[in-house]
């Protein structure tokens, strides 16, 4: 009735290397990077008559949640106000370890005369105390595994409800799309 198994510590190895192979193959799978606006502090104003113009500094939380370290090239993120772009920030190139997070802190430049334009909406929004930007970025980098860089693109499009008078951050929606090219 009972046949005896031969006990083979190749097989067991295989087996367990096979494990290991698999844990790590869906530990590899690339992951979006997380991105959050803490907050948007003002620098300065312009006066380019009849509107002004404004600087500020935006600060950003960005997680890597993958296991290699990225490098990204410098990149312009757009900012849209009722659909029309409103302004710009700068995002220098950088790199980020693996499984990190790291603040970012972006000059940005809002356009006061694309404001101007929509200025009977801005005013409500001024007296509701709620402001509906839109930004969007394509970030483009290398992700080293092993001995062999993988460039990437990671686009990125946020809806931020902010208080226009204080500047705080109230909502935000960030979906973030990772390409990898093989």
């Amino acid at each position: 009735m009972g046949k005896k198994v031969k006990w083979s510590w190749t097989s067991a190895a295989l087996g367990a290397a096979s494990a290991v192979a698999a844990t790590a193959i869906l530990a590899a799978k690339p992951k979006d990077p997380h991105f959050d606006l803490i907050s948007i502090n003002f620098t300065s104003f312009k006066l380019n008559l009849p509107v002004l113009d404004a600087e500020l500094i935006l600060t950003v939380h960005i997680t890597n949640p993958n296991i290699t370290p990225i490098h990204y090239s410098s990149t312009t993120m757009s900012i849209f106000y009722q659909g029309s772009l409103l302004g710009s920030a700068d995002i220098e190139a950088g790199s980020q370890s693996a499984k990190s997070c790291k603040m970012l802190r972006l000059p940005a430049r809002l356009d006061g005369l694309q404001l101007a334009q929509h200025a009977s909406k801005f005013l409500s929004d001024v007296a509701k105390r709620e402001m509906l930007l839109d930004a969007s970025v394509d970030i483009g980098g290398t992700a080293k595994v092993l001995w062999w860089d993988h460039r990437f693109k990671v686009h990125v499009d946020s809806r931020v409800t902010v208080d226009p008078v204080f500047l705080d951050v109230i909502d935000q929606e960030n979906r973030s799309e990772l390409d990898v090219f093989a």
